[in-house]
C-alpha cells in the first residue's frame, strides 16, 4: 500500500527529463534560500529594522507585480526552456556579482536594494518560463502532480537553505554565501540545456499580437471558480506569507536571538515539504482542499505568533508550512486544469503575481507592524486576514456552485468571444 502511495506521489519522475530537472532545481533552490536568508540577516545587521528587510523584499518582488503577467504572455509565445535558461543564467551571475562586492567591502544598503531589484526582474521573467517548462515535462493528466512536486522542491529547499545560511554566515560571511548560490545555478542549467526535446509535451505557442494580458484576465473573470480563487489567493498572498520579515522579528524580539530565524524558517519548510508531497499524492484537488489549507495556514500562524517558547514555535511551524504549501499546490493545480494549453503561461504568471508580486505591498506593511505594533502581530495580522478571506471565499463559492449551468456557460462563451475579438 505504501509503495503504491509513493509511486503515485512521484509519478511525474518517471521520465529522465523530469528526474534530472528536479534534482537540479532542488540544489539550485537550496542555494537561493541560502542567499535569501543571508541577505535578510545582512540588512537586519546593517540597520536593525524589519522595515528595511521589507523594503529589500519590495525591491525584489516589485518587478513581479509590474512585469509578471507580461512575462507570462511572453512565455506563452516563445520556447519556455530557452527562456528559462537565459533567466536562470542572469540570476546566477547576479548572485556572484553581489558576493564579490560584499567580499570587497563595497556593499551598502542601496547596493542590496539594487541587487534585489535585478534579481526581481530576472525572477519575474523566469517564473512563468520555468514553471511552464515544468508542465511540459509530463503528460497533461500529470500536471497537478508535477506542479505539486515543483512546490515541494521550491518550499522544501527552505529546510536546508536557511539552516545552512544561519550556520555558515558567521564563519564565512554573506559574500561567500552569495557566491555559493551563484554556483548552484549550474545544477539546474545543465539538465535544461541537455534535455531530450523529443520527450517534451510542448504547449502550442500563442499567436503574436492582440492583447494577451487582457485575454487572460477576461478568462479568469468569466470563470466563477477561478475568479474566487484568484481574489482570495491574492489577499492571502499579500498579507500572510511575509515570513522573511515576521519570523525574523519574532526570532529576535520574542525569543531573543535573530540567528533562530534560519531554524524557524527551516522547520516551517519541513511542513511545506510535507504539505506539498501530500498534495502530490492526492488523485484530485478541489475547492474544499483549497479553503481547508487556508484555514490551517491561518490558525497555525496565530499559534506561532504567541508560542511560549522556541520549541513550540518550531512545532507550530510545521502546520504553518503545510497549509501554505497545500494552498499553493491547490491554486496551481486547479487553475492549470481549467486553463487552455496556449494560456497556461499567463495563468501561471497571474498566480505568481498574486502570490509573489504582492510582496511589495505586504512586506513593508508587515515590517511596519513588526516595528511599531509588535513582532507577534506582524505574523498574526496576516493569519487573521487569511481566515476572514477563507470564510468569505467559501460563501461566494457556494453561491457560484448554485448558479444555473446555463448562466455559467453563457459567461464563459461571452469570455471566449471577447478573447477572440481581442486577438483580432
Amino acid at each position: 500500500m505504501s509503495a503504491s502511495i509513493g509511486s503515485h506521489t512521484f509519478r511525474s519522475l518517471r521520465t529522465r527529463n523530469a528526474r534530472r530537472f528536479f534534482i537540479g532545481l532542488t540544489i539550485s533552490n537550496v542555494g537561493a534560500w541560502i542567499q535569501s536568508t543571508a541577505m535578510g540577516l545582512l540588512v537586519y545587521r546593517l540597520t536593525g529594522k524589519a522595515t528595511d528587510v521589507g523594503i529589500t523584499l519590495l525591491a525584489q518582488f516589485l518587478p513581479m507585480l509590474l512585469l509578471g503577467v507580461w512575462a507570462g504572455a511572453l512565455a506563452d509565445r516563445v520556447d519556455k526552456r530557452k527562456m528559462a535558461i537565459v533567466t536562470q543564467s542572469v540570476m546566477g551571475v547576479q548572485a556572484i556579482v553581489i558576493g564579490v562586492l560584499e567580499l570587497a567591502g563595497l556593499v551598502e544598503l542601496w547596493v542590496v536594494f539594487a541587487a534585489a531589484f535585478v534579481l526581481g526582474v530576472a525572477g519575474a521573467l523566469d517564473n512563468p518560463a520555468r514553471r511552464g517548462y515544468v508542465v511540459e515535462l509530463v503528460e497533461p493528466a500529470d500536471i497537478p502532480n508535477v506542479l505539486a512536486l515543483n512546490t515541494a522542491v521550491m518550499t522544501g529547499s527552505r529546510i536546508f537553505g536557511p539552516a545552512l545560511a544561519a550556520g555558515l554566515i558567521g564563519p564565512l560571511g554573506a559574500g561567500w554565501l552569495f557566491i555559493l548560490n551563484g554556483l548552484t545555478f549550474l545544477a539546474i542549467l545543465w539538465p535544461m540545456i541537455t534535455a531530450d526535446e523529443s520527450d517534451l509535451h510542448r504547449s502550442p505557442p500563442a499567436a503574436w499580437g492582440g492583447r494577451p494580458v487582457r485575454e487572460a484576465l477576461v478568462f479568469v473573470a468569466s470563470n466563477p471558480r477561478l475568479r474566487t480563487m484568484f481574489v482570495v489567493f491574492t489577499l492571502v498572498g499579500t498579507f500572510a506569507f511575509n515570513y522573511g520579515v515576521s519570523l525574523l522579528k519574532i526570532a529576535d524580539q520574542r525569543f531573543g536571538d535573530m540567528e533562530l530565524f534560519g531554524w524557524l524558517l527551516a522547520l516551517t519548510s519541513v511542513g511545506s515539504l510535507l504539505g506539498s508531497l501530500y498534495s502530490a499524492g492526492r488523485p484530485s484537488i478541489g475547492m474544499r482542499y483549497f479553503f481547508g489549507s487556508i484555514v490551517l495556514l491561518g490558525v497555525s500562524g496565530i499559534a506561532v505568533s504567541w508560542s511560549p517558547n522556541i520549541w513550540v514555535a518550531y512545532l507550530m511551524g510545521l502546520p504553518l508550512g503545510a497549509g501554505g504549501a497545500a494552498l499553493i499546490s491547490a491554486m496551481n493545480g486547479i487553475s492549470q486544469l481549467e486553463s487552455p494549453p496556449h494560456m497556461r503561461g499567463r495563468i501561471l504568471a497571474l498566480g505568481a503575481v498574486a502570490f509573489l508580486g504582492t510582496t511589495p505591498i505586504g512586506a513593508p506593511i508587515t515590517g511596519w507592524v513588526a516595528d511599531t505594533v509588535s513582532a507577534e502581530w506582524s505574523l498574526a495580522y496576516g493569519s487573521v486576514t487569511a481566515l476572514v478571506c477563507a470564510a468569505a471565499g467559501i460563501v461566494v463559492h457556494r453561491r457560484n456552485v448554485g448558479r444555473p449551468a446555463a448562466i455559467e456557460a453563457a459567461a464563459i462563451e461571452a469570455a471566449a468571444v471577447e478573447a477572440a475579438a481581442v486577438e483580432r
